[in-house]
């Protein structure tokens, strides 16, 4: 599966995740995009999820007829989101077009 990181996700984590095809936003180019001409470009692009640590984007995007599923991790921090790789992995796994789902960080 085709997997974008947003700007705030730690890029370790795609070391967590490599059944999947990771890129972040950065390296395409994208940084500079807002939210829904990211989403836009990732849609594009063929990308399936976008992995993103903005919980706002719920609220200033309407996700409805997306094609790509969001998972939002709620918090950027990376030792916190090390001790909870599995999570994010069940959570992308488990996206479906369209799809918001938010990965509890303990």
């Amino acid at each position: 599966m085709r997997v974008l990181f947003d700007q705030g996700t730690p890029v370790p984590l795609r070391d967590s995740l490599q059944q999947h095809e990771v890129s972040t936003a950065f390296e395409r180019g994208w940084s500079e995009l807002k939210n829904g001409e990211l989403l836009d470009a990732a849609e594009r692009e063929g990308f399936a999820v976008l992995v993103t640590t903005d919980t706002k984007l719920k609220f200033q995007q309407n996700l409805a007829g997306r094609r790509i599923a969001i998972v939002a991790l709620l918090t950027t921090s990376w030792p916190r989101i090390e001790r909870a790789t599995a999570e994010v992995a069940k959570a992308i796994a488990a996206a479906t077009p369209g799809s918001y789902a938010e990965v509890n960080i303990p």
